[in-house]
């Protein structure tokens, strides 16, 4: 009785997790098939599911007006460049934080944390003239740099969950056969902790590629990512939907292929030291 009875609770949470999966993941699919269909379609009231006449044409027709490529290098550059950047800074900050704590760590942690909190819009001016002033607005560097600091709270946060998982016995050892500090953070102290830079470096990967206050209001033609790709298919003749679905599946299909085959790294990071 009591085996039917844990089938059956398996059964249901299988079943409710399959029909939160299905409806987190409706609104990609539903853009995924408008970009197959026509304008006409596309509008359509009721709206058409999968009976429809498939066509590549606004595919087709996104490819003629931009230069996709163009787009997507820009989007690897500030993506992987804000990241790569970011956990350089961020390792040492979050060593320091979880192996030499202060009394005012805790503090200084939540103080990142609550910078998060801050509308972007109430700093977008001070830093758009900075940019002018340095000449980098516009540019890759630029957005490298402030997608880094946007995410710099999250990655020192998250490694420092990590840091705390590993016995600080490994690196007194580590000390006492003469390790400097470099040593100790490259050769002992980032090999253990892999699964957790790993998953770091994946969710800010995809963090920084969505990102679209920032590369919207900061760039404007040569370094515009994928985010600008997108919007430029919202116009003031309306917005052609077919069109912009297809648009909007092409930018976000690198991080959802990406998401796919590295979900088991994402997962094993983010579970790092759960079990001890």
């Amino acid at each position: 009785m009591a085996r039917a009875v844990t089938n059956q609770r398996k059964a249901t949470n299988t079943l409710f997790a399959w029909a939160i999966g299905l409806l987190i993941f409706f609104p990609i699919l539903w853009t995924i098939l408008t970009s197959f269909k026509t304008e006409a379609q596309a509008i359509n009231d009721p709206p058409i599911f999968f009976f429809f006449d498939w066509t590549l044409e606004n595919y087709a027709a996104v490819m003629e007006r931009s230069d996709y490529a163009k787009f997507l290098w820009n989007s690897i550059i500030i993506a992987v460049g804000s990241t790569i950047l970011g956990v350089i800074i961020a390792v040492p900050a979050a060593w320091s934080m979880a192996f030499v704590p202060s009394k005012r760590t805790k503090d200084i942690l939540l103080w990142m944390l609550s910078t998060k909190m801050l509308p972007a819009v109430g700093v977008l001016y001070p830093i758009y003239l900075i940019f002018i002033q340095l000449g980098i607005l516009d540019s890759r560097i630029g957005l490298v740099v402030v997608l880094m600091l946007i995410n710099l709270p999250i990655i020192v946060w998250m490694l420092y969950t990590y840091f705390k998982e590993i016995p600080v016995d490994i690196l007194e050892a580590a000390r006492m056969d003469g390790a400097s500090l470099r040593d100790e953070i490259v050769h002992v102290l980032t090999p253990m902790a892999i699964p957790g830079i790993a998953s770091t470096v994946l969710l800010n990967i995809i963090l920084a590629w969505n990102e679209a206050f920032w590369t919207l209001n900061l760039t404007a033609a040569k370094a515009a990512p994928l985010t600008a790709f997108i919007a430029s298919y919202s116009s003031p003749e309306g917005l052609f939907f077919a069109k912009l679905s297809a648009a909007s599946t092409m930018a976000i299909a690198p991080i959802l292929i990406m998401g796919w085959f590295s979900q088991k790294q994402l997962v094993r990071g983010l579970t790092f030291g759960a079990v001890k």
